[in-house]
This record gives C-alpha cells, structure tokens and sequence, in this order.
C-alpha cells in the first residue's frame, strides 16, 4: 500500500501514566482500508497504543487521522472525526438496554435519520442482538457483549475501529463469528481496523499487516504471512 494511503501515522508517540512511561516512541501506520494488528506480550504496550490514538491517555509524538494531527484532541473529538475504540473489556453499559447502547454509540452525530437507518443495518451483522433489543445489556453473555461493543462502535460510522483484545474470554466460535464479521466490514465496506490481540495466529490471520510490540518499542513489522513464516519472530515474540 502506497505510502499516500496513510489514513492513520504514528511516528515517535510516547505514553505515560503518572510517572510511568508505557511507549518510547512508537511509529506505525495503517492505510485506508487496511486490517493492521498489533501483537507482543502483557506489558508491551498494545492498549497503551489503542488509548494514545483514542486520546484516553497522557501521550507526545505524532499522530495523524486522514492527514490532519489528533495527537492533542480529546476523546470525543477523535471519535468525531472517524476513530472508534472498542476497548478491552467491553465496555458495555450493563444497566441500559441493547439499543439504548447502540444508540449512544451515535453520541457524536447529528443525522438522526442516519442513525436509524444504521441501527437497522448494524444489527443485520448481529441478528442475536435484533432479537434482544430491549434486554439489559448485563444480561447478555460475554460474547455477546463483544458484539454489543462492536455494534455500538459501528454505529459511529468510523473510517478507523481500534479492537482491543477482542477475543479476551470467548469461547473459540464466538471469537471466530466476531472476526469474520470485522472482516467482511474491511473487505466490504472498506472499514480500517487496528487490532490488539494476544492470539497471534488469529490476529496474523486477518491482518494484512502486523506490529509486534516490545517494552513499548516496535521490535519487528512486516506483512502478516511474513511474520507467519519467521519461525525466529514466532518463537521470540508470538509464543507459538
């Protein structure tokens, strides 16, 4: 992918909490359209990566979306402009129905028509959750909260979905419906993903491009099917 392309550009970010510096300049990219995954260890800065792009957490360096700098918006206005995060751990407002969520995953826009419209249209991805429409969110399973989460996102209308940890404990076939659908959203609607995830194997599977992230440096990148086949990079970095 051609360098113009660039919808998202990292370069140099640092991130810190309090005193703690969690990223020591990192630089990364993902193109329009492009499903790029970040992979490494506990600790090596994958959410702190997600959170400095979302503007949820103390960060320096720059960082671009479609060509103009969110290194200092906050979170909602980096949502405004396209990028929508679905962090680890849900995220779900448990005490608020299905749609009552979906419909605050819209805060941000003002085309009331619209949103109808993708409500109809996100929850063709999750029939589980048509059919839920009016239940407590806290009351879903864990997999289907996953969606949930997805699904309010996508009500945004992002150019960018950051997924962190999406498979974080799920049953392998709900893992497996939730990539496919983030799939068919990039390959058919031509939605940018920038994935956090400890399953390398699935990560690398659907990514195009991947990061591996050490100590909150990027210690290799390259195309996904290259770091597949780097038995090295497997070993040292991926853990299979």
């Amino acid at each position: 992918m051609a360098e113009s392309s660039a919808l998202l550009e990292l370069e140099d970010v640092s991130a810190r909490y309090g005193p703690v510096t969690a990223l020591h300049g990192v630089s990364l990219r993902v193109g329009e359209g492009e499903f790029v995954a970040v992979l490494g260890a506990n600790g090596a800065g994958k959410t702190t990566t997600l959170r400095a792009i979302s503007g949820t957490v103390r960060r320096g360096g720059r960082i671009a979306f479609a060509g103009n700098s969110i290194a200092h918006r906050p979170p909602e206005a980096v949502a405004r402009a396209g990028v929508a995060h679905v962090p680890e751990g849900r995220g779900t407002l448990t005490e608020l129905t299905v749609r009552e969520n979906l419909r605050l995953g819209a805060y941000v826009r003002r085309d009331r028509g619209g949103v109808v419209e993708d409500e109809r249209r996100v929850l063709s991805y999750f029939p589980r959750l048509g059919e839920r429409g009016s239940q407590r969110a806290g009351t879903l399973s864990g997999g289907e909260q996953q969606m949930l989460a997805l699904a309010r996102a996508l009500m945004l209308r992002p150019r960018l979905l950051l997924l962190d940890e999406p498979s974080l404990g799920l049953a392998p076939l709900v893992v497996a419906e939730i990539f496919r659908i983030v799939r068919d959203l990039n390959e058919r609607e031509g939605l940018a993903v920038l994935v956090v995830e400890q399953n390398a194997a699935l990560a690398l599977e659907a990514s195009s491009r991947a990061y591996v992230l050490e100590v909150g440096r990027v210690a290799v990148e390259g195309s996904s099917s290259d770091l597949r086949r780097d038995e090295a990079v497997r070993r040292s970095y991926l853990g299979y």
